[in-house]
């Protein structure tokens, strides 16, 4: 009679059961494409949903792009519109050149303040609340901090403009608590600057947290152990096991939001900007709304050149750097 070799505990007959079901439902190699197809039709259903936004939010507008190189005019639609092939980006490059430089320094301006300042401050907001051993204040923290993400950009704009006004503003007390003079930040390049980075970093913080928590939880436990057996602080734990622990999740979400580095969004901008500020801080999306929403005599096609230009420019930056970040650390979205 032939043994049985198992281990103290195991079922032998449980996982060849266990075994023979998955194989019924995991599809072999060699099958035919829809075979495999309809073994996974319950995860293709679920996919259905996101699939059908993509397609009709995001691709199909995409044939809209041709507005971009023809005076389009609403009533003669794209049949009746004459083409103009690159004068758009002509007018954008080179006829308006002071004003497109411009426009590109106060876009970068503002993105690399604000992913400069709110990219490692989660990540070391993450690393503090993981650092916190007693659950309840560490569960109150995370709540507090994530609860700006439920307000609109409309509130959390006029939080922070009665925050710095000149004449209730706690900031502006807080400066002449310590003999300063009062600062009017709405009416400064510097003051909306300011306002636009914190009010982001606020709103963002807890938000962007939750992910970087996420992979804290997965990392693993052992390795702390060990470190604290051999002797490591608190600090050299963080650097040598939890910060190359979530290095990929860190990577991967640098390359999710350095695509976004020129394509800043005109919500908050335009409800943070005064009269003093709009001309200094203007930056694509709000000159794209001035010129193509808010003016009177609005013009499609201009504005829809400036929108195509942020898409490729966007587009070249996320595909270089997964490319580098591919090669270097072996991580990338794709």
């Amino acid at each position: 009679m032939a043994k049985i070799s198992s281990k103290p505990g195991s079922n032998p007959s449980a996982k060849s059961a266990q075994g023979e079901q998955l194989s019924r439902h995991t599809p072999k190699s060699g099958t035919s494409f829809w075979a495999r197809l309809w073994a996974q039709r319950q995860l293709m259903l679920m996919l259905l949903p996101g699939i059908a936004y993509y397609v009709i939010f995001c691709y199909m507008p995409m044939y809209g792009l041709r507005v971009a190189f023809m005076d389009y005019f609403s009533l003669d639609g794209y049949d009746g519109s004459p083409w103009v092939g690159l004068a758009h980006f002509e007018r954008l490059f080179v006829n308006n050149f002071s004003t497109f430089s411009m426009l590109v320094g106060n876009t970068l301006l503002i993105s690399l303040l604000t992913f400069g300042t709110s990219f490692p401050l989660t990540i070391v907001f993450a690393l503090i609340l993981n650092e916190v051993r007693m659950p309840k204040i560490k569960k109150a923290y995370q709540t507090i901090s994530y609860l700006p993400t439920f307000l609109s950009g409309v509130i959390i704009a006029s939080i922070f403009i009665q925050l710095f006004s000149v004449g209730d503003g706690i900031v502006n007390k807080v400066i002449v608590m310590f003999g300063g003079k009062p600062i009017n930040f709405m009416l400064e390049t510097s003051g909306f600057y300011t306002v636009y980075v914190v009010s982001g970093l606020w709103a963002g913080l807890g938000n962007g947290a939750i992910i970087y928590l996420s992979a804290l939880a997965g990392v693993d436990q052992e390795m702390y152990e060990a470190a604290e057996i051999d002797g490591c602080s608190r600090l050299k734990r963080i650097i040598h096991i939890t910060l190359p622990s979530i290095s990929p999740t860190v990577i991967t979400m640098f390359l999710l939001n350095i695509g976004s580095l020129i394509k800043v969004g005109a919500d908050k901008a335009l409800l943070l900007r005064t009269s003093g500020t709009t001309e200094k801080v203007q930056i694509f999306s709000t000159y794209v709304y001035d010129i193509g929403i808010a003016d009177p005599s609005a013009q499609v096609s201009y504005p829809a050149a400036i929108g195509f230009f942020e898409s490729v420019v966007s587009g070249i930056l996320l595909i270089s750097f997964n490319y580098i970040s591919k090669k270097r650390s072996g991580t990338s979205i794709w």
